[in-house]
């Protein structure tokens, strides 16, 4: 780390600024104790999870980057801790973020530059502010940010991200009953106490309840408004809309990207990266850990990565905060660190346990390699008969399996966000495999290492006996001892299966329909004895919503049916799995 800059941080708590609409929003400042005798640059996040706590520390520290000779802001957003206004996701972020850097700029010390940084929510803060192009804005550092609402924020292709949106509400339903009880000790006691109960039925029941238009967990303690956003199934208008960031892509300013390779915004944070550069904006990083979301420790899941593979020694060289504030230098300060002269991209591979350097995104030399289903009519489960190989399929029977959203395939790790009694990460699928409603399919264990970095799909040609259904793709890395551990996965609802922004079209019983599930992106080595695993279901539940397979929306209905799918794989249906293979 850098020499600190000053010996003493001064802090004023709870500074008032005002919104356009007169909204005041308070927050924490911190800068170098110098008598006012420098003018410095201006780091600023913006978070609903208080300013006070820990969250508001956790990806930089303030008091640190202060010493490094910034004024950093640490604002609660409106309607949380000590902001007024009324709390309502992600509406009030684009304007409220624009008014703040303004605001910043105009600090006493400031030198009229800002930089951003943040996490998740106050990661898209950053992005939200960004779309209003403030002048001040000079630099960004967004961490496990998305980039659209429908691409595993509130939904993925159509399919509600339940598991992430019934825990995170829940959890911030805190806040928004201390504030509707402030002044009433045993009202404010007696929500609490509620609120636990909620949360601890989660796991067993809460999740399972419907219909979602007014989630059961959340409507019973009045904070199932949000929820709404969940339920806004097309693209166009609603307050979803507010949540896309890409109309931040015109502005040129300099970006660092970070994300985890199990982190439930990987995609977001990789589009965008993309989304900048194709924009011509330069200035471009991307950092991608092993790491799942808002932990960056070295194990992962049922995994240890190494020390190295840790955001507190990425590659043994520095911390996090340092690699932000070396960033941080280079663009507000013009510091001729060298941190624009190194590869864009940064990022590790698991297996080889390695760190990896590109100037492009797939790595230069990546090629797309197809791996073919193939069974004797008989893939279900880790007893049956799937194969993966690359000779494509020639007369072959199909795989089929019953999927009843009643006794859904439960999720076990992954890029998740969940109750913590749905721990993310690499974890074990055997247990899930088991099942009959899985079906397996696995290459011959390797004799020479295959590196995989890169974008993951599945093309699938299906049928099913109902209107509306689910098809859920999942890639995993199977060890000698017979270990499977998940490295990417995705889903595809069938009546959205020509995209969310199409018009949803009913099925046709018995008909074929050849799908893709964009299954995101990975970086791992196949080490010699290991094979390649796709499973093949229909649910993973409570990550995504079941679906109910009636046609009907969950959103409003209870009515549930079972499903006979179907998983075609001969000479004219070549279901395969396609994989960015790098040369060794």
């Amino acid at each position: 780390m850098a020499p600190a800059s000053a010996s003493a941080v001064h802090v004023d708590f709870n500074v008032p600024a005002t919104m356009r609409d007169g909204t005041i929003l308070r927050a924490n400042v911190y800068r170098p104790d110098d008598g006012g005798a420098g003018a410095y640059p201006v780091l600023l996040t913006r978070l609903p999870y208080g300013k006070d706590l820990p969250m508001g520390s956790s990806v930089l520290d303030p008091a640190q980057a202060a010493r490094r000779g910034y004024i950093v802001v640490v604002q609660d957003v409106r309607g949380t801790f000590a902001s007024d206004g009324e709390w309502f996701p992600f509406q009030h972020e684009r304007s409220d973020g624009a008014d703040t850097i303004a605001w910043a700029a105009q600090l006493p010390g400031a030198n009229g530059t800002v930089g951003t940084f943040g996490a998740s929510y106050f990661g898209f803060t950053q992005w939200a502010a960004a779309t209003q192009a403030p002048a001040a804005l000079r630099a960004m550092a967004p961490m496990i940010a998305w980039d659209d609402p429908d691409d595993g924020v509130v939904r993925r292709n159509g399919v509600i991200e339940l598991g992430t949106s019934g825990y995170w509400n829940l959890m911030q339903g805190l806040g928004q009953l201390a504030r509707r009880h402030a002044g009433d000790p045993r009202a404010l006691g007696a929500s609490f106490y509620q609120l636990a109960q909620e949360f601890d039925r989660l796991p067993a029941s809460g999740y399972a309840e419907l219909p979602l238009d007014r989630f059961g967990p959340l409507a019973r303690l009045g904070l199932d408004e949000p929820q709404g956003v969940l339920t806004e199934r097309g693209r166009d208008g609603g307050r979803a809309e507010l949540m896309r960031v890409a109309p931040a892509y015109a502005l040129d300013v300099p970006v660092l990207h970070i994300g985890g390779w199990y982190d439930i915004f990987l995609n977001g944070t990789m589009r965008n990266f993309q989304a900048m550069r194709q924009h011509g904006t330069t200035r471009q990083h991307l950092l991608i850990g092993p790491w799942i979301h808002g932990d960056v420790r070295h194990v992962v899941g049922e995994v240890d990565f190494g020390l190295a593979a840790s955001g507190t020694l990425v590659n043994l060289r520095g911390d996090l905060m340092s690699i932000q504030l070396q960033f941080f230098d280079r663009w507000l300060k013009g510091a001729p660190n060298g941190f624009d002269q190194t590869p864009a991209v940064h990022y590790f591979v698991m297996g080889a346990n390695t760190w990896k350097s590109s100037d492009i995104w797939p790595p230069a030399g990546a090629r797309e390699e197809r791996w073919f289903l193939h069974s004797q009519g008989d893939a279900n489960s880790l007893a049956g008969n799937g194969v993966l190989a690359r000779e494509q399929p020639a007369s072959e029977p199909a795989d089929s399996y019953v999927y009843d959203p009643a006794r859904p395939v439960p999720t076990l790790g992954g890029a998740t966000l969940l109750h913590p009694v749905f721990r993310a990460g690499p974890r074990d699928q055997r247990p899930v495999e088991t099942r009959q409603d899985v079906l397996v399919y696995t290459s011959a264990p390797l004799s020479a290492p295959m590196e995989v970095t890169g974008p993951v799909s599945v093309s699938l040609f299906v049928a099913t006996d109902v209107p509306d259904t689910d098809f859920v793709a999942r890639l995993s890395d199977v060890h000698p001892d017979g270990t499977a551990l998940p490295l990417t996965d995705g889903i595809t609802r069938m009546m959205y299966r020509d995209g969310v922004g199409a018009a949803a079209e009913p099925l046709a019983p018995g008909r074929v329909y050849q799908i893709d599930i964009d299954v995101w992106s990975t970086s791992a080595v196949f080490l010699p004895g290991h094979a390649i695993r796709l499973d093949v279901t229909s649910s993973s539940f409570p990550r995504w919503e079941r679906n109910l397979n009636t046609g009907a929306d969950s959103g409003k209905s209870v009515e549930m049916r079972a499903a006979r799918q179907t998983v075609l794989h001969d000479a004219e249906h070549p279901s395969c799995l396609t994989l960015s293979v790098v040369p060794a």
